[in-house]
């Protein structure tokens, strides 16, 4: 059944939930340990650490649950399969007399999302506006009831569809094929008796800077140019991979016109963004360096931004800007063979790497299929 199809019935909060709230406990109290704690946080499930609580007599515990802070769906709304230790800002909610599973879980904390917008600091989601206020809930219904049913299927099928584009990616990409190579192996097991030979080199002799255009935001409109291809428009922003927005732009103010490997560096954050594609570049008065190089590749790239990573981020900071000039004369070391960048041991070590890594997502994701194609077919 598709979800336009699905009849719906619409449940008071304070009568379907059974609401709690978390505790105050003190720094002093949480000592590190194996228990999740849940906090105001909006990522990352809302768990900022992991304590020994349990022998907490003021501590709060709650398992198969879902939480909703004090800032609403802006805060962040969870579900947790878990047992855990919950903060004072914090909401539980329960259905007495129904355990939640993943499945059932996600679903309803999705559609408490809808229910629980408009608060934030200065109008924040009390238990008493919660539990009193008149909000609702609407899920799938059948014969006057909820719909778990419905809501494991739906959620089985969407899994499904994901793993089915992640299978298909990995087969387009050939990341399905794991096994290592004797090269590879041999690689890894160079690097693990520290048999590799190494070489400290300057930045600008491993990578040539690039003349580079930048763009005021506030010109972008002007720019605008709807025969042109959508490209992405990169800053210094340290999510999305650096990708601000996408736009069409006349093509002079096209960076890497012909989709180069290459590699920006940030000044201000020490950000470092790996692409393959032409791209425009916010202005940021020449604070981001854009480096290309014959030898640069997808594979070689992961080793050579690791070297640049480990030594800028401890060198420089916002008061101590990683330059051009500084950036051109910063030392990373780097493996070599014959006094020469050794760029074919980079590329077999991360080759190695990836697929070591890339294992456990394709067990997951086989194991994934076959269970997803149980609980459908179980379900339909």
């Amino acid at each position: 059944m598709k979800l336009e199809e699905v009849e719906w019935g619409e449940y008071r909060l304070g009568d379907l939930f059974e609401i709690g709230t978390g505790s105050l406990l003190s720094n002093n109290e949480l000592k590190i340990g194996q228990t999740p704690r849940i906090s105001a946080k909006s990522d990352s499930n809302g768990i900022y650490g992991y304590f020994d609580t349990l022998n907490l007599s003021n501590a709060r515990h709650f398992e198969n649950f879902i939480t909703v802070n004090f800032f609403g769906a802006d805060g962040g709304i969870f579900y947790h399969p878990y047992k855990a230790s919950v903060e004072m800002k914090v909401h539980t909610l329960k259905i007495k007399n129904v355990e939640f599973n993943l499945k059932t879980g996600k679903f309803i904390a999705t559609a408490l999302k809808l229910s629980l917008n408009g608060f934030g600091y200065g109008s924040q989601l009390s238990s008493s506006k919660l539990q009193h206020s008149g909000y609702k809930i609407q899920l799938p219904s059948k014969n006057g009831e909820i719909d778990f049913d419905f809501m494991e299927s739906f959620i089985a099928e969407l899994e499904a569809g994901r793993i089915a584009e992640l299978e298909a990616y990995l087969l387009a990409t050939g990341l399905k094929d794991y096994t290592l190579t004797k090269q590879e192996q041999q690689a890894l097991d160079d690097f693990d008796s520290n048999n590799v030979e190494w070489g400290e080199y300057r930045i600008q002799e491993v990578l040539e800077w690039q003349s580079q255009k930048e763009i005021n935001p506030i010109k972008l409109y002007e720019l605008k140019d709807d025969t042109e291809i959508i490209y992405p428009f990169y800053g210094q922003s340290t999510l999305n991979n650096g990708i601000i927005s996408f736009h069409q732009l006349t093509n002079k103010v096209l960076n890497n016109k012909n989709g180069k490997p290459t590699i920006l560096i940030h000044s201000n954050n020490q950000n470092i963004i790996y692409l393959e594609n032409p791209f425009y570049l916010k202005d940021g008065h020449g604070a981001t360096s854009v480096l290309q190089s014959e030898k640069l590749n997808r594979l070689n790239q992961n080793f050579i931004i690791s070297a640049i990573d480990k030594v800028i981020k401890h060198k420089y900071s916002y008061n101590n800007k990683a330059t051009k000039i500084e950036l051109k004369n910063t030392k990373i070391q780097l493996p070599t063979k014959n006094n020469q960048l050794n760029y074919e041991i980079m590329e077999t070590f991360v080759s190695a790497i990836q697929k070591l890594v890339i294992k456990d997502v394709v067990i997951y994701s086989d194991r994934k299929i076959e269970a997803t194609k149980t609980i459908v077919n179980k379900l339909s």
